[in-house]
């Protein structure tokens, strides 16, 4: 919910600080932004108007739906089983990395598919891949706890190392520093290729989702357990914990920030979703299941077994959130008022989402195997890709939202050319 003035504001910023990992070397840079003053939302509230529920209507069965017609531009086949991961370069958004239960990650080029190289030596399902800030080094991540990190330019792997089972990886977002989560609890962040380490000492239970605030100072890291632990990367410690009642009553799937870093969002398979004050660490909202559908109840436990939010995220232009379940639910929530918007009803669980930068549009990636996006001022669908025979399992977008890339359980991975309609 970062304003233009905001956005311009970022070249008035305080001294550098610097993270501090083992002895006393000085590694990085890290810009403290000024948040500057909250987003407006009085208009928003007068234009709400009752809440949508737009549901697609039934197809002919969901393999039905996936023979259909291949919208994608460019297809990537040399994956031999599913493909779970994908990311692309942040710099040039030219290049994807891919990783899949093939025990293989290869990084090709969005434009024609051609490999460039395969990152070679995995041994176990490769479930995490991504490209550093600057695009120089991409990581891939096994589900055993082997990372590599290779340069691109060489195609030489310039580091490895082996943690616990992982859960789950991130690049700082200005830094060549590495984090992820293991089974054991614990997050690991590493300088590369230097190896420079520090740990992050969670509860006994696997460290589930993470992700780096904006300031780079600070990560968000959930647990199994249900907890919440916002960190201090310099000193490594807790900055707030949240845990009981103010945490979840179950294991965290998804946790997403805004864009100045006030706010973070966490969801779990209770269903539940939390606002919380980056600043205080409180919870400033909670969004519930139960005000998402009107339909009737399933039965006593039922829908808790059933579903889960599965992912999550913050508008960049409006005081909007989105929230997608394994229901198949879309919630559009207004973040000033902290009530449903809109709701939008696919017929397959939702497995990840995205937000178009610079617009009001939330694209969601389903089991049915379809790429569909969404007017969030109006609940609206605006359009839909199809090409894959299977679930989509994860997927990127440019940042200029000309692109798609998708990966599958058809074994392969495509690119959708995003027409962009009169929004």
């Amino acid at each position: 919910m970062e304003s233009e003035s905001e956005t311009g504001a970022a070249a008035d910023t305080p001294p550098l600080e610097t993270l501090s990992f083992h002895g006393d070397e000085e590694i990085i840079e890290v810009v403290e932004l000024d948040p500057g003053p909250p987003d407006p939302a009085d208009d928003l509230a007068q234009e709400m108007e009752d809440v949508d529920c737009w549901v697609l209507e039934p197809q002919e069965g969901v393999v039905g739906s996936m023979e259909g017609p291949d919208d994608s531009e460019v297809t990537f086949a040399l994956h031999s089983a599913s493909v779970f991961c994908v990311s692309l370069d942040p710099k040039t958004n030219t290049l994807a990395v891919t990783g899949g239960e093939d025990d293989k990650a290869f990084v090709w080029r969005l434009s024609d598919g051609e490999l460039l190289f395969e990152c070679a030596g995995h041994k176990d399902s490769v479930t995490c891949a991504g490209f550093s800030h600057d695009s120089t080094l991409v990581a891939t991540g096994d589900m055993s706890g082997l990372l590599k990190v290779w340069q691109v330019d060489t195609k030489e792997e310039v580091w490895s190392f082996e943690a616990g089972d992982l859960e789950w990886m991130e690049w700082h977002p200005r830094a060549p520093v590495l984090l992820a989560g293991t089974a054991d609890g614990n997050t690991w962040m590493w300088k590369v290729p230097n190896g420079d380490c520090k740990t992050f000492q969670g509860p006994n239970c696997p460290s589930t989702c993470g992700r780096v605030l904006p300031d780079g100072k600070r990560a968000v890291v959930g647990y199994e357990d249900g907890t919440i632990r916002i960190w201090d990367l310099k000193q490594g410690n807790p900055i707030h914990v949240l845990k009981g009642t103010e945490g979840h009553q179950g294991p965290l799937t998804c946790v997403a920030t805004n864009q100045d870093g006030s706010l973070i969002l966490t969801g779990s398979v209770d269903c539940q979703a939390k606002l919380v004050s980056a600043t205080t660490g409180k919870v400033v909202g909670v969004f519930r299941p139960e005000t998402v559908a009107s339909q009737p109840s399933l039965g006593e436990g039922e829908e808790s077994e059933s579903n889960s939010v599965e992912s999550l995220g913050f508008c960049s232009v409006m005081p909007l959130a989105a929230v997608g379940y394994l229901d198949g639910t879309l919630a559009i929530y207004d973040l000033s008022t902290q009530t449903l918007r809109h709701q939008c009803q696919h017929q397959s669980g939702i497995v990840q989402l995205l937000w178009e930068a610079g617009t009001a549009v939330v694209y969601t990636c389903s089991l049915d195997g379809i790429v569909r996006l969404w007017d969030a001022r109006t609940g609206r669908l605006l359009t839909d890709y199809r090409g894959h025979t299977a679930e989509i399992l994860d997927f990127a977008l440019s940042k200029d939202a000309s692109l798609v890339v998708t990966t599958s359980g058809d074994h392969k991975a495509k690119v959708f050319c995003v027409q962009r309609p009169d929004r």
